[in-house]
């Protein structure tokens, strides 16, 4: 006889144990549109995930849909490896026109492999290559990945450990924040280090940042600390590695988080929305002097994802052709920010701090479960958020940069129920 109880689904007898925002969220998600996803039985979610910042268009926007749609229909190329496709053209003519000339940015484009941290691990290997150096510099609760290299500049001890190897040469240092810091003199320690013949510390090659962190707890930045920093990296022959595969293409405002600090990175890493529609598609953007590799010296099979290209370019043309996107991204940001100073007031003894650039907040609890609490009460009331931080103590916020004022109302509002009924 069958035993008693629900019959596991094919999820639970067949995926591996490693799932995890299903374990979060349980349901089966069926249909997107904009901010919403439908499940199978009909319920519609209101997402301020927005696929951990890989939609910040929404899901299935029209316009990205239609250009895919017609690219598909007529045959385009869809797997291309690094060959010259019509689509991949497209792509650098309008990521040329409408993001890198307008900021003067000198940068060359490399097509690492489809997601993040293949970014990162081309960052971290190019200024090797180029420094002749292996040392990296990285700061705490920082996040740049799962695979190797990128683990090895990754603060979070959990994600750290599940590498099963030591993870060597590299060095971090305080975030900009960071308890026991020296907000005015940030830099005078490692400065220190790094003119010391006596500290040990073998001279980098680089130093890489976020200048928004996403999965170490919503951290900002200063301006006037990562100008610190991009000057500490010039006066000390270090190339400035910028990690903007969450914080970019317009989540904090500028296409890239980095421009109100008005610092020109060396190296930058763009993942997640760079494809507009959820597609793989990663970035490695670095000055033409800084481009030494070999034909085929870092490779990939799907390092050039056709279909993304066609829709990162729909992206591009529709969003980035005028400064629209990022004004309305600051006002929706502004209104967002109000509301959640206004949820923290209600239970100032439960609540830290609330933080956040653009579309992109988070709010600190005191307790540390209680984040996870109220996002499992969220999902109850059918709105999706995650948490981040070292212990997930912050609650996160990345809605799509298309979220209208009335969808940013009933997420503050099912927000503020859900704190309510968790405190």
């Amino acid at each position: 006889m069958r035993p008693a109880g629900p019959v596991p689904s094919i999820f639970e007898t067949l995926e591996s144990e490693v799932r995890g925002y299903c374990r979060g969220w349980p349901t089966v998600f069926d249909q997107a549109r904009g901010s919403h996803l439908t499940d199978e039985d009909g319920h519609s979610y209101l997402d301020f995930f927005a696929g951990a910042g890989s939609l910040n268009y929404g899901h299935n926007n029209p316009v990205l849909k239609r250009a895919l749609l017609d690219y598909l229909e007529r045959d385009g190329i869809t797997h291309g490896l690094d060959m010259s496709t019509t689509a991949k053209r497209r792509f650098l003519e309008t990521f040329r026109d409408l993001v890198l000339a307008p900021r003067g940015l000198p940068y060359k484009v490399m097509f690492p492999g489809p997601t993040g941290t293949n970014a990162v691990e081309a960052a971290l290997k190019l200024a090797r290559k180029v420094k002749k150096r292996p040392q990296v510099v990285s700061f705490t609760n920082g996040f740049h990945g799962m695979s190797l290299g990128s683990l090895a500049v990754t603060g979070n001890a959990r994600k750290r450990d599940g590498a099963g190897v030591p993870l060597v040469h590299t060095t971090p240092m305080p975030f900009d924040g960071y308890p026991g810091a020296d907000a005015a003199e940030p830099f005078a320690f490692f400065e220190q280090l790094l003119t010391d013949e006596g500290s040990g510390l073998d001279h980098p090659a680089a130093a890489i940042v976020e200048t928004v962190q996403g999965e170490g707890g919503i951290n900002v930045a200063r301006p006037e600390w990562l100008r610190a920093l991009a000057e500490l990296c010039r006066r000390h022959d270090m190339l400035l590695i910028v990690d903007d595969i969450q914080m970019g293409c317009g989540r904090t405002g500028g296409f890239f988080s980095f421009e109100e600090a008005g610092i020109v990175p060396d190296i930058v890493t763009v993942s997640k929305s760079i494809s507009g529609y959820g597609l793989p598609m990663s970035l490695c953007l670095f000055r033409e002097e800084l481009d030494i590799w070999e034909p085929g010296e870092h490779n990939g099979t799907f390092r050039g994802n056709n279909p993304a290209f066609v829709s990162a370019t729909a992206a591009l043309k529709a969003y980035w052709a005028d400064g629209e996107l990022e004004k309305q991204t600051r006002v929706k940001g502004e209104h967002l920010r109000a509301g959640l100073l206004a949820i923290a007031a209600e239970h100032p003894d439960a609540i830290v701090a609330v933080r956040g650039r653009g579309l992109a907040w988070g709010m600190e609890m005191r307790e540390k479960d209680a984040a996870n609490r109220v996002a499992r009460r969220a999902f109850d009331h059918r709105f999706l958020i995650e948490t981040s931080g070292p212990q997930s103590e912050v609650v996160k916020l990345l809605p799509p940069l298309t979220v209208s004022a009335e969808e940013l109302d009933e997420g503050l509002r099912l927000l503020a129920r859900s704190v309510r009924e968790c405190l």
